[in-house]
């Protein structure tokens, strides 16, 4: 056996920098330094480093692919490995994009530790540098007495661990399920607290007993008042999301967190065609086990602050990779623009991994579709559209190439809105189906619910039918 020593830097600046290593020895074995962070999730495993590591290796061929962020191009490298003695390797990290210099810093707005993890402090020291994140939100959450690590760590910013331009946020899941696996409210995420905004959970998620009570509504309102922000989570699911919606209880929209699924838009497509302002945004939930992140776009240097702003203002995109960039007649994805007449969207992109399609995408429906069978890594679009009702405009890219979580990569702006003083005609289907779908809520909170008393149920119902007069004044 032989000593690998290897040392990461940045192949410009020459800094050493934090990354995730996998090592695949000669005999096709992983191989990792003993009691190092290791990866969550599908794909290849790698296990985390600061910026060097040591690991012994059976003579032969290693390859060595590292991997920081989704920002640098990964490195892959076969190096022979001699019978014993120590073996010195520089790996230097290359840049394909830089979007922090261009003002758009990413975070993960969803992530939580199981029972299981016995090294939660490093890793929550080492995961925004590995995956360069300028946030990272690490909430905590309940379901029984399951002792979950992240449950470990205080409210608020951690300061042992949080640089100027790395902040961890430790905030919190609030939550129902009407079953253990099954959604009822839904998920709510709070950040930027100060205090816990009891209860975390509710109903089965505490105990057969417990009541499914208070709604998810009244906890978004206890984390406002405490300058805190809520984004909903799991694209929607739950029976309460399009109640918090129309209430204007929301920030933001977490899709895709984590990537169960194939993309899936429909709900979102659905409350922005209400009219409701809802920007895009994701995580990962358990662990960082995907490459999901949120891009915002601040004014000025990174600060925390800033960047909740952007957030909430709707300048983002969510993606597991590639760079993708909207404005409107040179206004960004937030924006409003009123007033008749042809409109410009100007399309960019960047990405290490191919792209296959990129589509615009008005009031949920596809306009206009780019194909791209060979796959292309950088592009520019201008196209021309008239505007006629109110509504919204967004981009949306994949491609059939997988990152090394195994997942096909993807992008999605949020929108750039119209107001033309005239729905679009999606609304009023799309208003009817939210009606219908609390409709159902409602008759699980009379037939099924579980509450105390009959206060708690008619406060409930009370919720509920405020967010369906919402729906309703759209198809009158």
């Amino acid at each position: 056996m032989a000593t690998l020593h290897g040392r990461i830097i940045d192949a410009t600046s020459d800094a050493p920098v934090a990354a995730k290593v996998h090592i695949l020895d000669s005999t096709g074995h992983f191989r990792s330094p003993q009691n190092h962070v290791l990866k969550v999730g599908p794909g290849r495993p790698f296990f985390y480093c600061e910026h060097h590591f040591e690991v012994n290796l059976p003579r032969g061929s290693a390859d060595i692919l590292v991997e920081r962020g989704t920002e640098y191009e990964p490195l892959l490298k076969t190096v022979y490995i001699p019978s014993n003695g120590h073996l010195d390797l520089e790996l230097p990290l290359k840049r394909w994009a830089d979007l922090p210099s261009l003002n758009w810093y990413p975070g993960n707005t969803h992530i939580h530790y199981d029972e299981k993890e016995h090294h939660a402090h490093e890793r929550i020291r080492l995961e925004p540098h590995v995956h360069d994140f300028n946030v990272t939100v690490v909430s905590l959450l309940q379901r029984r007495d399951l002792p979950y690590a992240s449950n470990r760590f205080p409210l608020g910013i951690m300061t042992d661990v949080s640089t100027a331009h790395h902040v961890v946020d430790i905030g919190e899941e609030n939550r129902h399920n009407d079953q253990p696996w099954h959604m009822g409210y839904g998920h709510v995420m709070f950040l930027r607290i100060k205090n816990v905004v009891e209860p975390v959970s509710r109903g089965s998620l505490v105990s057969e007993f417990d009541p499914d009570y208070p709604p998810l509504c009244f906890a978004c309102d206890d984390t406002r008042e405490q300058g805190g922000i809520v984004l909903w989570c799991h694209n929607g699911r739950g029976m309460e999301a399009p109640v918090a919606a129309a209430l204007g209880k929301l920030d933001g929209f977490n899709l895709f967190d984590p990537f169960w699924t194939d993309l899936e838009y429909d709900i979102w497509y659905k409350l922005l065609n209400c009219g409701l302002f809802l920007p895009a945004s994701t995580g990962s939930d358990w662990f960082v086990c995907s490459n999901n992140r949120v891009y915002v776009q601040t004014q000025g240097d990174f600060s925390y602050d800033g960047w909740i702003e952007g957030l909430q203002q709707g300048q983002t995109f969510i993606t597991n990779g590639p760079a993708l960039f909207l404005d409107v007649d040179g206004q960004l994805p937030g924006s409003r623009l009123t007033g008749a007449g042809q409109r410009t969207a100007h399309i960019s992109w960047q990405s290490h991994y191919p792209l296959n399609v990129v589509e615009l995408i008005m009031n949920g429906d596809i306009i206009h579709q780019w194909n791209y069978p060979d796959g292309t890594h950088t592009g520019e679009i201008r196209y021309d559209m008239l505007p006629e009702t109110d509504g919204w405009v967004a981009i949306r890219c994949n491609g059939v190439a997988r990152d090394s979580f195994d997942h096909a990569v993807y992008a999605h702006t949020s929108p750039v809105w119209f107001d033309m003083g005239r729905p679009p005609e999606q609304r009023q289907g799309d208003a009817q189906f939210f009606i219908d779908s609390i409709d159902n809520a409602l008759d699980w909170v009379d037939r099924k619910g579980r509450y105390a008393n009959n206060e708690q149920r008619e406060a409930v119902t009370e919720l509920f039918r405020r967010g369906q007069k919402v729906y309703e004044g759209f198809v009158k």
